[in-house]
Order: structure tokens, then sequence, then C-alpha cells
């Protein structure tokens, strides 16, 4: 503001301004022999109106000035505000983790005066001349020793009081694996607390690497051999708990102090989880790494196997480096190879990945072990989206129509751009990879979709719904005889089933009522009660 007032002086000084041009004006005037064409009145309205202009050009500068201070002032009030938030949220934070950190050490004092008090009283209950014959703890068990000594020795943030499942402690005591995988499956809902609440509460079971080795007896099941592992979601989620409770050993075994894998995993146990994997490995060879997709279950459930009970030295690593395309989407893949000293294989693995048009993953492993420079994360995205664009031949002529080939293809596209965006995010290459174009490639095939799905929708035939009364035994007919029987004609006015999806009870399909067509004699009841209003029969059973 200070730098306007020598501007207002100015303003206000050209009235007088041009009376001096006046003057001066009828001055040089009277001097000449030829009278001006401009007269003063012109000359007079022309320096007015210029100052109006200014005047008014400057007050709007004023006020331009004026919000733009309001709004610095506003800014300047928020970010203040904001900086005091996230104070008192660090300042929070710094003492819920002092907090943890005091729990924490407490922990280790009370574990380390327990452990002292254990290894003083131990040599005291040892004869001095070595003649009494009783068992020390050398001469017990392995797996005795284990369960004594080294799980009290595991810091444990929680007590069996407050797991939100204690029930886990009870079937880990008993060594009870199918009772363990029935309960995992009753609460799949709350699994991020299962996964949290397993590791402790293994550690309450006699032989923690038993109970995980027993609960994989029926990952392939004997009694049903033709069983599809893609299809039946029971075998698909005892698959899932059988990994989820390898993994949650591995954290048992990671976390536990000052005692070694083999002391936990004797070698009885490595013995038999050696014999499962040599009895899963025929398995792996029917499996199609491009059908699976880099999520296949039986690879990661193999691998996981040889990781968690260390056995991963008696296979050969080239065998094992071409099972990881197959488990390659799985989040746990880049941990697996570490675990399985696969590290110095994994430039071969990218490029298998890269050749069989799989990028994402490539570029998802290239980051995990930092080969970025061999393996350049842009072309590969590129590349990616721009095989998704192709559109592939056509195995015969005339066997799809255009408009399904290119349905097909904006939908590879769609997916395509979606993992694109994904990848970009969470490896932060949005300088090297602007994500606004695909944004907006994507908003646009996801409104073409939208927009296609409602045509269909409004093209498609509605089917004729049943009477809402279930008492009717069938629709009706006005111009049929009196005397003929009402079902027969059934078939003839309703040739085809018009609902496009099952009924809510359906029953088993031994019990479902035989093809109109099948017969002309029809076995129904007088009072026909169980009969839907399409005159489909139900099973009375199976409503509840």
């Amino acid at each position: 503001m200070e730098d306007t007032e020598p501007v207002a002086t100015l303003m206000d000084s050209t009235t007088s301004k041009i009376q001096q041009l006046q003057k001066a004006f009828a001055e040089l005037e009277s001097h000449r022999a030829v009278t001006l064409n401009l007269k003063w009145k012109e000359l007079e309205e022309h320096f007015h109106g210029l100052e109006r202009s200014l005047k008014r050009r400057f007050h709007e500068l004023e006020d331009q000035e004026k919000q733009y201070e309001t709004k610095n002032r506003r800014a300047r009030e928020i970010l203040e505000k904001q900086e005091a938030a996230v104070v008192a949220k660090e300042q929070a934070s710094l003492e819920k983790l002092q907090e943890k950190q005091d729990a924490a050490v407490f922990a280790i004092v009370n574990a380390l005066q327990k452990h002292r008090k254990v290894s003083t009283a131990e040599p005291s209950a040892v004869p001095y001349d070595g003649q009494c014959e009783s068992p020390t703890i050398d001469d017990q068990p392995p797996d005795a020793m284990t369960a004594e000594s080294n799980l009290g020795e595991i810091i444990d943030p929680f007590e069996n009081g407050n797991l939100e499942y204690p029930q886990l402690v009870k079937l880990c005591e008993q060594m009870d694996s199918e009772g363990l995988h029935k309960f995992i499956s009753d609460n799949r809902k709350n699994l991020a607390v299962l996964k949290e609440e397993i590791p402790h509460a293994l550690k309450s079971a006699v032989n923690p690497a038993q109970l995980v080795l027993n609960s994989l007896e029926d990952f392939y099941p004997k009694e049903v051999s033709n069983v599809d592992g893609k299809k039946d979601s029971t075998l698909l989620g005892l698959r899932r708990t059988c990994i989820m409770l390898m993994e949650c050993l591995s954290i048992l075994l990671m976390y536990t102090d000052l005692v070694s894998v083999s002391d936990l995993v004797s070698e009885d146990v490595k013995g038999q989880a050696k014999a499962i994997a040599e009895e899963w490995k025929p398995e792996l060879d029917s499996l199609d790494v491009d059908a699976n997709n880099g999520n296949s279950l039986e690879a990661h459930a193999f691998l996981q196997l040889l990781a968690t009970f260390g056995i991963a030295s008696d296979f050969d690593e080239e065998e094992l480096s071409r099972l990881i395309p197959m488990v390659s989407r799985r989040r746990q893949a880049a941990e697996l190879c570490r675990f399985l000293g696969l590290s110095e294989r994994m430039p071969g693995v990218i490029e298998v990945l890269v050749n069989s048009g799989r990028q994402i993953d490539a570029v998802n492993l290239a980051f995990a072990f930092d080969l970025m420079e061999q393996f350049s994360p842009v072309p590969l995205l590129k590349s990616y989206l721009k095989e998704a664009r192709k559109v592939a031949s056509p195995g015969k002529p005339g066997s799809a129509s255009p408009t399904n080939v290119q349905n097909d293809v904006n939908e590879r596209e769609l997916t395509a751009l979606k993992a694109v965006i994904k990848c970009v995010e969470e490896h932060k290459l949005e300088e090297q990879y602007p994500v606004d174009p695909l944004q907006k490639r994507l908003l646009q095939l996801e409104k073409a979709k939208a927009d296609k799905k409602r045509a269909n929708e409004v093209a498609k035939p509605q089917p004729k719904r049943p009477r809402a009364s279930g008492v009717g035994c069938g629709p009706r007919v006005t111009n049929s005889a009196p005397e003929k029987a009402f079902y027969p004609r059934v078939p003839d006015r309703y040739p085809q089933y018009v609902y496009d999806r099952q009924y809510i009870y359906p029953g088993p399909a031994d019990n479902h009522v035989p093809p109109l067509m099948s017969s002309a004699t029809y076995n129904f009841s007088p009072s026909h009660g169980n009969y839907f209003g399409n005159c489909y029969q139900y099973q009375t059973s199976y409503l509840h």
C-alpha cells in the first residue's frame, strides 16, 4: 500500500497540469498566424477521459490487492493450524512409542531374569559326584527341550487372556491340527487377527513344527483323486490355511530370541517335511505356468514348505527357480526367493516373466531385488500396455464378430491400465511415467463399458415373472377346452425355461423334476401345493 501513495499524488496533480497545458496552448495560439485546427475543448475531454480510466484501473488494482492479502492471511492461518495438528500427532505418536518401548524393555528384563533363575537352578539339581543316575536335561528328547526351555524365552507382547481368540492356544496345546483348520475356517472373516495371534498360540504347542506339519495332511486329498483344486472352494480354503500356518511358523522362528531354527525344527521333523515335499513335487509337473498366471497355491505351498522347514538345500536350485513364475503375483514371492537362496537367479526369472508377457510381475521383482538398471520399469510397462491393445488374430474366419473382438480388446486394455497405474503408484514412478493420460483413458473405457451395459439391458427382453401368490398352479389359459387336462399343455405354451437363474433353494440333482417333454403323463398331487407359478416343482424340505 505504501507504493501506491506516490501514484495517488501524481493523479491528484493532473488538474493543475491540465491548466498549465491550457495556458501554454493559448500562448502558442496567440503567437501563431494560423489558428490550430485542434480546439482546446477536445484536448481537455481527451485528457479527462484518460484520467477517469486511470483512476478506475487504479481502484481495481487496490481491490485485487486487498483480496490477495485476505486470501494470504487465511492461508497462513490454515497452515498454522495444520502445523499445530501435525505437531500434536507427532507428540502423541512419540508418547505411544515410548510406552511400547518401555513395555518391551520390561518384558525383556523379565525374560532375562527368568532365564537366569532357570540356568542357576539347573546345576543344583545335579549331584556333584556324578554317580546319581537321575536324568539330566541333556537326556531329554530334543522336542521336549525345545518346548521347555527355548520357547519360554520368546518375547511375547500378548498374554493368553488378552488374545482375541484364546481357543487357538488350547488347540495348539492339544496338538489338534484338524481342530485348528476348522477354527480358522470358521473365523476366516477376521483373518488379519488370526495371522497375528497364531504365532503366539503356536508357542504353547509341545512341538510347533510337528503341529504345522500335521496340518498339511489333506493338502492333496487321497480319497478323491480327481478333485479340481481351482473349483473346490473347501479345498482352496484348506490349502490357503496350510500356507498361512507355515508362514506363522516362520514368524515364530524368526522372532525367537537366542534360538536357531535347528533347535525348534528337529531333524526328525525335517525328514518328514522332506518326505512331504518329495510327495508334492510330482503334482507340480501337471501345473501350467500360464494357466496359473503367477498365482499357484500348489507351487506356493511347496516353496513355503522348503523355506519354513529349512530343506531347500536338498533340492536343485534350477528346478526351484523355474517355479518362481508360478508364484510371481503373490505378495510373498520376493521373500520366498530370499529364504530359498535364489537371489542370484532372479535376473533369469525376470527375463522369463518379460518374455511371457508378464511385465508387471517383472517390474515388481526388479524393484524387490534392485535390478532396475538391468530391467528398466517404464519401457516394460509401456510394452505391457501395447501388448494389451493388440487385437488377437481369430482362429477361424467369421468365428467372432468385430464388435466382440473390440470388446475383448477394450476389456484387456482396461485391466492392463489398472495394473500399470497401481504399479506406477506403488513404486513412485509418476515423474518418469505420468498417470494422468492413463487415468483419462481408463475413465473413457469405463464409461464406454457402462454405456454398452445399459444399452444391452434395455434391449434385453424381460422374462415373464411367476405370480406373486404361490397357490396358482400355472398361467391363465383362455383358449383351452374345459374337459382337457391343464398340465399337459404346459410344454406347448412354454417350451423353454424362461428364468435366467436358479431358484434360491434348488434341490439335489436326483430329486429334480424330469423334463416336461420326457413323458406325456405327470403325477401331480390334487392339492397342487408344492408348485411354483411356472409349474416347476420344488422340494419342501429345502425351504427354511
